[in-house]
């Protein structure tokens, strides 16, 4: 008689939690999903935020060098290499840095700082070609780079922030080109068209679907009522005509990890100076951040308490960690489900790593990588403890004092061997499409 045995394999666990993950989505939507992540390792890492946040949550390592209340700061909580890219919002000034924060939560420093070693050791064989000896001299560099800011700010540097004017390396060339081919103009003669009846979004069957009448009507009263009275900007006070809705549209196939989840593009009027006024609003619809699901009954008690629902948590998140918190951030109610409202940026563009062809060039865009990571929680962290804005900063540095070579060591090891390990459930995914994974 054969002995039974448990599911607790790790095969079977990748399976089902993705099956679970994507279970609530349309059949076009999870195929469409399924899909992209089948495209190649770091797709599938990107798409599957859920399962690093469950291997990563009580992993005994981040005592080592963290672990502390004092070490906690406002996450990402999606930090990977193709979430750093160009953007820019109303004041047309492009910049270069982190833009989304639709998983962002409050933990302890070194789950971005892992996620982002991870994906960098992705990145660099499957996008740059690095051998291993220059990926492990590019986490290197990206962690040295994180710990130097840490440490500037804690002397009382002041940090510079990436625009055109102060990129350097790879950077520089590739912002001149956002700057010089994007624009509010641009993005409005992509995604709109003139009618008789004024500006309305253009034909775009791939991207852009009309809605029926009652999501229109339900949405159109959330944007011009709700939704302006969540504003902390000037622009609440705006006359009534700013926020005129003039077209609305379902976003569709956006993202990977949020792909399926409902999200709406709103044309408002915006001011009247000329013609490229009107203001593409992104209305997102928010799910809890995957590390929600590993929090305690009473940490998520706590957690709510402070965020009633998710647009308060993401507008929170987007004001603590962003260099420049968009003016249009708000959020409005559909029914009993929260989405978040901000600006869809005329820059945003990811930086191409595929178009780097030595180990040099990627570690001085690394280094750019560490830097902004640090400065985004030490942001997040002064919005956490404004009565002591350095108190992060000496934290962590505490902590790393005399033994950074052996944080970069348990780093570089972990990021390469969680690197494999992606890889590994990659193919076990690829392997187990298309009928194993239905709901």
């Amino acid at each position: 008689m054969s002995q039974p045995l448990t599911r607790h394999n790790r095969p079977q666990l990748v399976l089902d939690a993705i099956a679970a993950v994507n279970a609530d989505l349309s059949d076009a939507d999870r195929a469409a999903k399924y899909d992209k992540l089948a495209t190649s390792p770091y797709r599938f890492f990107r798409g599957t935020n859920h399962l690093y946040w469950n291997d990563v949550w009580h992993d005994w390592r981040f005592a080592l060098f963290g672990g502390l209340s004092e070490t906690q700061t406002w996450l990402q909580g999606d930090a990977h290499a193709y979430n750093f890219g160009a953007y820019g919002h109303h004041d047309d000034n492009v910049r270069y840095g982190m833009d989304d924060f639709d998983d962002a939560l409050i933990g302890d420093y070194q789950y971005d700082v892992w996620r982002l070693a991870i994906s960098l050791v992705l990145d660099a064989r499957e996008n740059v070609g690095l051998s291993r000896k220059s990926t492990r001299k590019a986490l290197k560099a990206l962690l040295e780079s994180y710990h130097d800011e840490l440490a500037g700010h804690a002397r009382g540097e002041t940090p510079e922030a990436v625009t055109l004017d102060t990129a350097k390396g790879p950077l520089k060339p590739f912002m001149q080109k956002v700057a010089d081919k994007r624009s509010r103009a641009q993005m409005l003669e992509k995604w709109t068209r003139q009618s008789a009846e004024g500006r309305c979004f253009a034909d775009r069957p791939d991207k852009l679907v009309g809605l029926p009448a009652h999501t229109a009507s339900q949405l159109r009263k959330a944007v011009e009522e709700e939704y302006r009275q969540t504003l902390q900007s000037v622009r609440a006070e705006a006359d009534e005509d700013h926020f005129r809705v003039k077209d609305m549209a379902r976003r569709l196939d956006a993202g990977i990890g949020s792909l399926g989840r409902e999200r709406f593009y709103v044309l408002i009027e915006g001011g009247r100076d000329h013609e490229h006024d009107d203001v593409i609003l992104d209305v997102k619809h928010q799910a809890p951040p995957e590390g929600w699901a590993m929090m305690t009954a009473a940490e998520k008690r706590a957690w709510r308490k402070a965020f009633p629902h998710e647009g308060i948590r993401h507008a929170a998140a987007f004001c603590a960690i962003a260099e420049h918190p968009d003016i249009y951030l708000g959020w409005l109610h559909l029914g009993d489900r929260v989405f978040s409202v901000r600006e869809r940026s005329p820059f945003k563009v990811d930086f191409p790593t595929h178009k780097i062809d030595a180990a040099k060039p990627y570690r001085k865009l690394v280094k750019q990588w560490g830097r902004i990571l640090a400065r985004e929680h030490l942001r997040g962290a002064r919005a956490l403890h404004q009565d002591d804005p350095a108190r992060f900063a000496r934290s962590v540095c505490a902590r790393l004092d005399g033994r950074l070579e052996h944080f970069v060591d348990m780093v570089t090891t972990l990021a390469v061997s969680y690197a494999d390990c992606v890889t590994q459930d990659y193919r076990t995914f690829v392997e187990a499409l298309p009928d194993r994974l239905d709901p």
